[in-house]
């Protein structure tokens, strides 16, 4: 076998839908020496990586931790937790990831009422209420910002209705939590479920969690065990609970970097921080129609963290993407599912949600458009952009 070079990843700038850029601050923690997962000082960190989650996602849980896995596990973890087999459960699915849910929830055994919107609009509440009406239902759960597609969902009535018909309330707060405002007692969202890569900017790898008491009470009340061992809340409190019982070997560096990551959210505050990635997500939308683009979200329900921008007639998407990483190094996305080819998704999450960022996309999309011939002026988009921050 040949020797392996040393490796030297190249730098990009990551306005995906995620991961999202990584502060130095944070790859800084990542390279702390590793504490053994049970040693004092280590939990020391984990203590107070807990409370920094309960100030980002606006709670007062002692059920809050991040597990150990990306975003689809924590949404497999509140699936499992939550539900058992028979047990009646109301998705919401406008989107890649709401169908997500739905195949999990399914291979728990869940007798499973899909409310479907269009790929590009909200869940509609009297939709949910309909289908909560048809039967007793255990779990109502929504996409909060659906990554395919950009959709902010409002939650409130959705979290009113199935309330009112005694239903637990799970969010998918991936692409929303650190970005946009997500007050989780306050609303009275029952269990919740984040991811590490998106507007908290830490690497991929972790899946922040919160879940209300009387949740983790039902699910220590099961009539069966969890079919995950990995991933069974009442085993996981006991390691990050006051016990400290051994459950698995935690990825201490990766906590390193959700704590760091956390700490600038805080040094920021969440109302800051909110702003930040309104003004930046206006600017782009301006940019992008300044280039003669159409954006594919309504505007009252698209979400700052994650722009979709329809595709100009015949041109290669796919094509655009690959001039923008190659030449300019800046990473976007193309569309899922039925969106696949029509659609760009750009994320200005977290460390990524910056103005030089903004200007840098507009420039190098306008100047590849027009060499691709698309009639449009190149550097529209950065006019249009400086207008809506100086506005």
């Amino acid at each position: 076998m040949a020797a392996i070079g040393e490796l030297k990843p190249p730098e990009r700038i990551l306005l995906g839908p995620g991961p999202s850029m990584v502060p130095p601050r944070v790859l800084q923690a990542m390279a702390s020496p590793v504490l053994g997962h049970l040693d004092p000082a280590f939990l020391a960190i984990m203590d107070e990586t807990m409370n920094l989650l309960r100030y980002v996602f606006q709670t007062e849980n002692a059920l809050t931790f991040p597990v150990s896995g990306t975003g689809s596990a924590g949404m497999e973890a509140c699936l499992v937790n939550l539900l058992e087999p028979g047990d009646r459960a109301v998705i919401g699915v406008n989107g890649f990831f709401g169908q997500r849910m739905v195949e999990m929830a399914r291979r728990c055994g869940a007798d499973v009422t899909v409310v479907e919107a269009p790929w590009g609009q909200a869940v509609d509440p009297e939709e949910i209420r309909r289908a909560l009406g048809q039967g007793k239902a255990k779990v109502v759960a929504v996409v909060h910002v659906e990554t395919s597609t950009g959709v902010l969902q409002p939650l409130e009535e959705v979290v009113e209705v199935a309330h009112a018909y005694g239903a637990v309330t799970l969010v998918d707060a991936v692409a929303s939590l650190g970005g946009v405002n997500l007050p989780v007692d306050k609303w009275g969202i029952d269990i919740c479920y984040s991811g590490s890569q998106k507007c908290l900017s830490a690497p991929p790898g972790l899946s922040p969690v919160t879940v209300s008491d009387h949740i983790r009470q039902a699910v220590n009340g099961r009539k069966i065990p969890v079919q995950s061992w990995y991933l069974d809340f009442s085993l996981l409190k006991t390691y990050w609970g006051g016990e400290r019982v051994y459950h698995h070997t935690a990825p201490v560096p990766m906590i390193y970097a959700l704590h760091e990551a956390l700490r600038i959210v805080q040094e920021e505050g969440l109302e800051a921080r909110f702003a930040r990635h309104a003004t930046h997500a206006k600017a782009l939308w301006a940019g992008l129609e300044g280039l003669g683009l159409r954006l594919f979200v309504p505007e009252p329900i698209r979400s700052p963290t994650l722009t979709t921008v329809e595709v100009p007639e015949g041109i290669d998407e796919a094509a655009v993407r690959r001039r923008l990483l190659s030449e300019y190094g800046i990473e976007i996305a193309g569309g899922l599912g039925p969106l696949r080819g029509r659609i760009w998704r750009i994320g200005l999450m977290g460390h990524s949600a910056q103005q030089r960022n903004v200007f840098l996309l507009l420039a190098a999309l306008g100047t590849i458009l027009h060499e691709m011939g698309v009639r449009v002026d190149p550097g529209a988009g950065v006019v249009a952009a400086r207008e809506a921050y100086t506005s």
